[in-house]
């Protein structure tokens, strides 16, 4: 009888030697702390994607390789250039981290129709399609014991009410939480195919963003000190949680929406009941 209490190679747990790993949206904020962090991991091969010029990611770990791919998520043509250039480079990807995304802060009288349908085809449908477009490389070395990863950039926001008042993001909180019910669909859907998706739900982090409105509602403090951790994210916060779920670490999480914002949701939550207003007015 197999001894129920033995890890299996512990020490590569969280490893991801030989992993191809595609980072859209990695030329800046939260998908470039993904994509500095996987440089820094040994042997993994990454490409990162993004309309602007890529900022300076960390030096890639003994082995590594980074490769950096100009491509536009926000169109079904940039897509399917992003999967040729990179076919151009591989055969076959382990994870697909599906990050690209937008914002738009406006009231509701005059919120624009172009900017609600800027933020869902980029927030929504260019996930879908990024990830279905990418399945038959995800699907190529995928198995039982070792399989494919897609995670999802999906919010708080998602989960619980967004901002709003003079810069309301209606699209973004509508998008995150479409997002996040695709992504369990795409779990169940492509569970199957030894193919995982995850996704990761992010509070306030200082990114570029996110910086204005966090200005424009108090300032990087006022919400640090809100949060029942007395801070906002950091970039180790968000590369920790996507080197767990590319490793075998976490090989049998699937359909999961892990929120990465201290306790930041449900701590509002309790204030908002405690000083008996809505929740939004502490958003």
């Amino acid at each position: 009888m197999a001894d129920e209490t033995a890890l299996h190679d512990f020490p590569s747990l969280f490893s991801l030697k030989d992993k191809v790993i595609v980072v859209t949206g990695g030329s800046r904020g939260l998908g470039l702390n993904a994509a500095s962090a996987l440089h820094h991991v040994p042997q993994s091969q990454g490409l990162r994607t993004g309309r602007r010029p890529a900022q300076q990611a960390a030096e890639p770990g003994p082995g590594a390789r980074a490769i950096s791919v100009p491509a536009d998520s926000a169109t079904m043509a940039g897509i399917e250039s992003l999967l040729s250039q990179v076919q151009q480079h591989t055969s076959h990807v382990d994870v697909l981290f599906a990050n690209a995304g937008a914002t738009w802060g406006e009231k509701f009288d005059t919120h624009p129709d172009s900017a609600f349908a800027k933020v869902m085809d980029l927030n929504v449908k260019a996930v879908f399609n990024t990830i279905r477009l990418f399945a038959p490389l995800l699907q190529k070395r995928a198995s039982v014991e070792d399989p494919s990863r897609v995670l999802i950039t999906a919010s708080v926001a998602g989960l619980g009410i967004g901002t709003l008042g003079q810069q309301a993001t209606f699209g973004y909180s509508a998008s995150k939480a479409a997002v996040l019910h695709l992504g369990r669909n795409l779990a169940v859907e492509l569970g199957p195919r030894h193919i995982t998706v995850n996704s990761i739900c992010p509070g306030f982090f200082p990114t570029k963003m996110a910086n204005g409105l966090l200005e424009m509602s108090g300032g990087v403090e006022k919400h640090a000190q809100g949060n029942p951790m007395k801070r906002l994210g950091r970039p180790e916060d968000i590369a920790g949680i996507v080197v767990y779920l590319s490793s075998r670490a976490g090989s049998h999480v699937n359909g999961a929406a892990i929120e990465l914002d201290g306790g930041a949701m449900w701590a509002r939550g309790s204030l908002a009941d405690a000083a008996g207003d809505e929740p939004s007015a502490k958003l």
